[in-house]
């Protein structure tokens, strides 16, 4: 597949998956073999496991939105810089709803194989999601 039609399916996961709550579109575009590098702690790193992140993203956070502010594909790997915002209406990673309005930033690196994307690999600021979230405080 072309670089192009990589990216094209990302994009398609995450209007989809993460925030259109189409949880069977997991299966459509990750292979069976699927590998999560960098998985949220207490998530498998498998198909399943996404899966049950984005049912956990869609209970914590209802209003859910994804902004994808740019992709760089090179190869069989695709690249995807978004953000994530919405009100935490419910429990995530074991913090309870706060009601607080968050907004964290992701960089996810996908790699494809075979028309699916086989691999994730993460770089989240984990530190300024759960001090968003009231688990730990702001320094001054």
């Amino acid at each position: 597949m072309s670089t192009d039609a990589n990216k094209a399916l990302v994009c398609r996961l995450v209007k989809e998956a993460q925030e259109g709550r189409n949880l069977a579109v997991v299966d459509e575009l990750l292979a069976e073999d699927f590998v999560d590098h960098d998985p949220m702690p207490g998530v498998p790193p498998t198909r399943d496991g996404v899966r049950a992140l984005f049912a956990g993203l869609h209970a914590a956070f209802p209003d859910l939105r994804v902004t994808i502010h740019e992709q760089i594909a090179e190869g069989d790997r695709v690249m995807t810089r978004k953000t994530f915002e919405g009100t935490h209406g419910g429990a995530f990673m074991g913090i309870p709803a706060t009601g607080n309005k968050i907004a964290f930033s992701v960089i996810d690196i996908l790699t494809f194989g075979g028309g699916k994307i086989r691999e994730h690999r993460l770089v989240l600021d984990q530190l300024n999601l759960l001090q968003q979230l009231g688990a730990i405080p702001v320094s001054a």
